[in-house]
């Protein structure tokens, strides 16, 4: 068992965790304060984890901790009431945010990044961060619940949402918590051409010795997707560009649940957790014809609308910090930080590119970073473009214009977020009150007295 050093957990919920993170091989270490921590550190290093339940108190401990114990490997526990705290807790530089209570497969992935991380072995790509499923907003938990009652079905899953927004991630989650040990096995079904996707979904099973029948069970070849994913799930992509006849294929196996195998002709259970993510225009591809009415049907037995990052604000600050650990640990660099008003404004850019374009953005800074630790306001402003807000490079203008532009935008941004509040606004911008009035004033931001 390997410890771990859990601080500020209250006390009902301790036997919950240590239960939790025993079936990971994580023994806890508890403690109720600074000292104790340290005193526990001091006999052996281990990872520690620090619950903000508390609030300011327990970040102030944070960031003592990191203070004293600058190589201590730190995380943070955020209660769900609080999501607030998240961007705070990324500010003391801890490695990652669990919402609490943490789950024992984040902390365990969690670790084993940072493991790699300081090891420099090479980190996972985007496309398969499975635990980069960050839920400190209210809409983001109300995603985990349904993935909470898929994982406990055998139904197909339509997951709907924009591009980027986590619809395979999601997938992932409900894969893992069902059947971690099988195989995930995605495909996109516009890359290929509808002979080509055929083949590659079914196997060449054409040419085998038995044929197959409008009535009968389908054919599936040992060498295609559909006969890895046997035992486990198959995710599609793209699915009003699957061919007509894919799909009636698709719909027949889920009818009738079960295959024959093509080489020897043996009749199989078609075992195999059918999910499919699919954008706001799928209504309508079933409508037009484009997607089968009999194949949706049983595909989006559970659907879960997926929110787009700038319905999920709060999820930003955790998510940003794990995409720039993990491009940090590809490139072999030292890790990096993101600055109070660079991780604010960040958290209220549009993002309509969802996560894929905040992972763009985030490695484009890397590249472009000459040295230091720090990811300040201007490095951010100089990949953002003026427009829109999206995170490309900016196209003209002198940096100082850029600045007062941005920080007219993201002060108005964070003024409407806490509703006009200027003291709120201001300690989230890391600004005294008296003088975030004066930068107002100087950039003419106006906003309601009555909400003050």
């Amino acid at each position: 068992m390997k410890p771990i050093l859990y601080i500020g957990c209250p006390q009902p919920e301790r036997a919950a965790a240590e239960k939790s993170l025993a079936i990971a091989g994580l023994s806890i270490i508890w403690a109720d304060s600074g000292g104790q921590a340290l005193n526990e550190l001091q006999r052996a290093d281990m990872p520690v984890l620090v619950d903000l339940s508390k609030g300011v108190a327990a970040l102030q401990l944070a960031r003592e901790l990191r203070a004293q114990r600058p190589g201590v490997l730190l995380f943070a526990v955020v209660d769900e009431r609080r999501p607030d705290l998240t961007a705070e807790a990324v500010l003391t530089g801890v490695a990652d945010v669990f919402a609490r209570p943490p789950a024992a497969r984040r902390v365990v992935n969690a670790l084993e990044r940072e493991k790699n991380y300081e090891s420099r072995q090479p980190a996972r790509t985007l496309e398969i961060a499975g635990d980069a499923l960050y839920a400190h907003s209210p809409s983001m938990r109300d995603v985990l619940a349904l993935i909470s009652q898929a994982a406990g079905l055998k139904a197909g899953v339509t997951i709907r949402g924009e591009e980027g927004a986590g619809r395979q991630v999601v997938a992932r989650a409900i894969h893992a918590a069902q059947r971690a040990n099988a195989a995930f096995v995605s495909m996109d079904c516009a890359v290929h051409e509808p002979e080509e996707f055929e083949t590659v979904l079914f196997g060449n099973t054409m040419r085998s010795r038995h044929g197959e029948s409008a009535a009968g069970p389908v054919r599936v070849s040992r060498n295609s997707r559909l006969h890895d994913a046997l035992g486990g799930t198959l995710y599609l992509q793209n699915l009003p560009d699957a061919p007509t006849r894919v799909q009636s294929r698709l719909a027949r196996l889920l009818r009738d649940g079960e295959l024959t195998q093509a080489e020897t002709g043996a009749t199989l259970r078609f075992d195999v957790r059918m999910m499919a993510g699919v954008d706001a225009g799928v209504d309508a591809a079933v409508q037009d014809g484009r997607i089968r009415a009999d194949l949706f049907k049983r595909l989006s037995a559970i659907k879960i609308d997926m929110p787009p990052l700038r319905s999920r604000r709060e999820d930003i600050p955790a998510l940003a910090n794990y995409f720039l650990r993990e491009i940090c640990g590809s490139r072999r660099l030292p890790p990096k930080a993101l600055s109070r008003p660079a991780l604010t404004l960040i958290a209220a850019l549009p993002w309509h590119g969802n996560a894929i374009e905040l992972h763009a953005m985030l490695e484009s800074i890397v590249t472009g970073l000459s040295g230091g630790k720090g990811i300040g306001l201007e490095d951010v402003l100089a990949h953002t473009r003026l427009d829109v807000g999206s995170a490309v490079s900016a196209g003209g203008g002198t940096l100082r214009r850029a600045r007062a532009r941005f920080e007219s935008d993201y002060i108005a941004r964070v003024l409407a977020q806490h509703h006009g509040r200027i003291s709120d606004a201001a300690r989230v911008l890391g600004m005294r009150r008296t003088n975030l009035y004066r930068k107002m004033r100087s950039l003419q931001v106006k906003t309601d007295k009555r909400r003050r």
